[in-house]
């Protein structure tokens, strides 16, 4: 589904600001479309295609999101419970994901919310699904929510609206990159080996 989306929105630069907002609507609703993906796309467009439609592409998104969170949180408190005995709702709010969520929110209390989105994978549906079953304050959560959409809309959409302006020079620096990692992979591999090693010495010596 998200492959055809971003074909859609490729072939459609002009109105990609509504089929972003409209894609984000969706991931609401709990259909599997990632945010994170779809920000990517609307920063990579305003770079690279449609410079001229900065703005839309950025403010689409920024309030796609947040109304996304209030249609997951709505659900959970109107309809919840009842979602949870569906299969498809089932699987992707596994009895122990919704578990842990529930932890982590009566833990970090509105902390979470701020916390939850800069988590990816599903995450955020759950914490907004669990704030609205456990009848959390909407004025409460829309404030809280609302600072935290900002924010990681902000910081999201313009570093990858900058990576997007340096695409050329990032591809020219590839294959230093790639050589860097591989060589700290090798490093961290070769002292974990040895520190094992001489953890095993000493313990054959006592």
């Amino acid at each position: 589904m998200m492959q055809s989306l971003i074909t859609f929105i490729q072939n459609n630069a002009h109105i990609a600001h509504w089929a972003l907002f409209g894609a984000a609507l969706l991931a609401g609703m709990n259909i599997p479309i990632s945010i994170d993906l779809l920000m990517i796309i609307g920063a990579t467009l305003a770079a690279t295609i449609i410079p001229e439609h900065l703005y839309q592409l950025y403010f689409s998104l920024l309030i796609g999101c947040a109304l996304s969170a209030w249609i997951s949180y709505w659900i959970g408190r109107l309809i919840g419970p009842k979602l949870l005995k569906l299969p498809f709702f089932s699987k992707i709010f596994s009895p122990k994901r919704m578990r842990k969520v529930k932890r982590f929110y009566q833990k970090r209390g509105l902390l979470s919310l701020v916390l939850g989105r800069f988590i990816p994978f599903g995450i955020r549906n759950c914490l907004y699904l669990s704030s609205g079953m456990s009848r959390m304050s909407f004025a409460k959560f829309a404030l809280c929510d609302g600072f935290a959409c900002g924010l990681w809309s902000t910081l999201s959409f313009f570093l990858y609206y900058l990576l997007g302006k340096n695409i050329d020079t990032l591809y020219s620096q590839v294959k230093w990159v790639n050589l860097l990692i591989f060589s700290a992979f090798s490093v961290t591999v070769i002292g974990i080996i040895w520190y094992k090693k001489k953890k095993n010495v000493k313990e054959e010596n006592v």
